[in-house]
């Protein structure tokens, strides 16, 4: 009789639950994606005759509107809602990945060609012909990939806002984070697979049945998600305890008044939100360092096969890009430095993140010596790219609590977009110009610093993403040198 009573009060933890949603979501975002990256190589580009340039260009452009659909994104959903916003999002990203399984029969049909095997016998202009109009239909599917993927980010980071108080936020958003991780994790080792059984069993080239089946995914999601997200006030499986607990930030703020008032919140205006350094901050902090994770992700399996020799669905391929994200997986623990340091020194939330950042900038410093080590093992190159993708989802996670520590809920989605976008634009520069340099550097046989060829431009690039952390942060800290919330009159 005497435990009775305090069963009431024990507090669930429903928000754990939310954010495995969120981990999920983005699992499924990161797979989607990677279906092309896993495949063009040994799979679509005979067929199509595609180079390097191609798919740079796919890639890039997929990215610039990745960048533009950020900066709508945020605002829509903000405006629409999370639990809607979110089912839009991911609905209309699940239509565009499978989409992409319907492009060699578009370009079939656009030729006059009558089966698959004329379009991998094809040589001289209608090779071109064939390039070009494939690829155009690859950028098609990607737009529609895009628009929707860019929801998930904005929309994800608002929940985290909703359902976790402020010193939790970075280690939720490192959990839901690490669904990129798993999606790249577990994309090699299912996605060449099902393109090889496909093949093997005749229906189509394989690729098109990974892109539905991967497609798919989105929604069954969405069903779930349907029935089990309100909000924390609404939400019948969040007891007052954990509302408390979710709500707590509440309590220190010297202004706190009465319930009504606090509903209240004054929004920002989308040009407003410029106005702030704050937003410049996270803005310059996206832009120096989203290249580098969207450069690993879509040219590491190229990277394999380019330098190494192993197409996509060999064991040695698949084993290499298991273990490259598996140790990106220590991210993490990324999202917890920041409490370690508050507890220890007493630091606030930002303070305390930009030192956790400042230490995760550190470690890209790697990637300067992936490709001279790759001499003695393809190891080397492997596990220093992991370490680098690690400390950017640790950064990530981070950049990501920043918004929610100073901007009010109203506005986090909508500077998260901005941020995305940011990202977005930085990752197609860096696709594209990587496409264009192999292609370019293998045609002349380029040489830097000892390299020649294809590995020479691959050198240069993770020199570029060696030092892109610490620029970042160095702007970040000299436009916000301390914290300052944004206070809207």
């Amino acid at each position: 009789m005497n435990a009775t009573p305090n069963i009431p009060n024990r507090m669930t933890n429903y928000r754990w639950v939310i954010c495995s949603m969120l981990f999920f979501a983005t699992t499924v975002n990161y797979l989607d994606r990677q279906v092309l990256s896993l495949t063009w190589k040994d799979f679509i580009s005979p067929e199509f005759h595609w180079t390097d340039t191609h798919y740079g260009y796919i890639t890039g452009i997929f990215t610039l509107i990745y960048a533009v659909g950020n900066l709508f994104a945020g605002r829509f959903i903000d405006w629409m809602g999370t639990k809607k916003g979110y089912l839009w999002a991911i609905g209309v990203w699940s239509v565009g990945a499978c989409l992409h399984a319907l492009c060699g029969i578009a370009t079939e049909l656009t030729l006059g060609i009558d089966t698959p095997s004329h379009l991998v016998g094809a040589a001289g202009a209608l090779a071109s012909t064939i390039a070009i109009t494939s690829v155009y239909y690859f950028i098609a599917a990607r737009i529609i990939l895009g628009i929707g993927e860019a929801g998930n980010f904005p929309a994800a980071v608002k929940v985290t806002a909703e359902y976790f108080p402020k010193k939790d936020r970075a280690f939720s958003t490192s959990i839901f984070n690490a669904g990129s991780t798993i999606g790249a994790l577990i994309a090699p080792l299912c996605i060449p697979n099902l393109a090889r059984y496909f093949q093997n069993i005749g229906v189509g080239n394989g690729w098109e049945m990974a892109f539905v089946i991967i497609g798919g995914l989105g929604f069954v999601w969405m069903g779930v998600w349907q029935f089990i997200y309100k909000k924390p006030h609404k939400n019948p499986r969040v007891n007052a305890a954990e509302l408390a607990y979710i709500e707590q930030d509440k309590l220190h703020e010297a202004a706190a008044a009465t319930a009504p008032a606090a509903k209240e919140e004054k929004g920002i205006s989308f040009l407003q939100c410029f106005k702030y350094p704050q937003t410049w901050a996270v803005f310059f902090g996206k832009f120096m360092t989203d290249g580098v994770w969207w450069f690993f992700l879509f040219w590491a399996p190229a990277y394999i096969s380019d330098v190494y020799g192993f197409s996509s669905d060999t064991p040695t391929a698949q084993m290499l890009i298991f273990v490259l994200y598996a140790i990106t997986m220590l991210s993490i623990y990324g999202g917890k430095l920041p409490t370690i340091i508050i507890n220890r020194t007493g630091k606030n939330p930002y303070a305390a993140r930009m030192q956790a950042m400042f230490i995760f900038a550190l470690f890209p410093l790697l990637a300067l010596f992936a490709q001279p080590l790759g001499n003695y093992s393809y190891w080397y190159p492997i596990i220093i790219i992991g370490i680098t993708g690690a400390a950017h989802q640790s950064w990530s996670a981070n950049i990501y609590s920043v918004v929610g520590d100073m901007f009010p809920k109203s506005a986090i989605a909508t500077i998260v977009g901005i941020g995305g976008m940011a990202g977005s634009v930085s990752s197609s520069l860096i696709n594209m110009g990587s496409g264009l340099l192999f292609d370019y550097a293998d045609k002349v046989q380029m040489q830097f610093l000892g390299f020649q060829g294809k590995p020479a431009g691959y050198f240069i690039i993770f020199c570029i993403c060696a030092v892109s952390y610490l620029v970042g942060w160095c702007i970040m800290k000299a436009l916000v040198p301390k914290y300052k919330p944004i206070v809207v009159d």
